[in-house]
């Protein structure tokens, strides 16, 4: 009872967050009501952000030693036909940024494993039939790699392998 005492001690009224009732207290369904008064945002005009706002999916690869690499995804081009601009990227330093390489054109993809220099991936990606010009569907796996530049520099490059399940050939 006292360390709530002198917890509440430390705040005016009005401020911090309302707080949330216990889970056993939380209606089963419905919407949330207001708690408080609103909050009124304006846009921010930060250049830069644009090309954020394309950003649809963020993959950081963990277990690459000293390098900060993370795989994203941008939207574009026509979304029936892949539209997930793959790119993968190496934070250099804060003055040049990011080092990042574009990988493909694809509807999605997936991290099968992640060890440093090396990232197995599985792709799902539309492909057209060119003599009936259907559209379908199909699942393949690469092998993405590079080398570290000296001294643990971003590499200057990457590769991207097409792989399979099974020994290598």
């Amino acid at each position: 009872m006292t360390a709530a005492v002198l917890a509440l001690a430390g705040c005016e009224a009005g401020e911090g967050p309302v707080a949330d009732p216990a889970p056993a207290d939380r209606p089963a369904t419905g919407p949330l009501r207001p708690a408080g008064p609103a909050q009124t945002l304006s846009a921010d005009p930060d250049p830069g952000l644009q090309d954020s706002a394309g950003v649809v999916e963020l993959t950081p690869l963990e277990g690459q030693g000293d390098q900060t690499v993370k795989l994203f995804g941008t939207a574009g081009g026509d979304p029936a036909m892949n539209g997930l601009y793959t790119h993968v990227a190496f934070f250099v330093d804060p003055a040049e940024g990011w080092r990042v390489f574009r990988i493909g054109d694809f509807l999605d993809y997936r991290v099968l494993s992640s060890t440093p220099g090396r990232v197995e991936l599985e792709i799902d990606e539309s492909v057209m039939d060119p003599e009936t010009s259907e559209i379908g569907s199909r699942t393949r796996r690469i092998i993405l790699g590079w080398a570290p530049g000296a001294d643990g520099a971003v590499p200057e490059a990457v590769t991207v392998t097409p792989a399979a399940w099974g020994a290598a050939l």
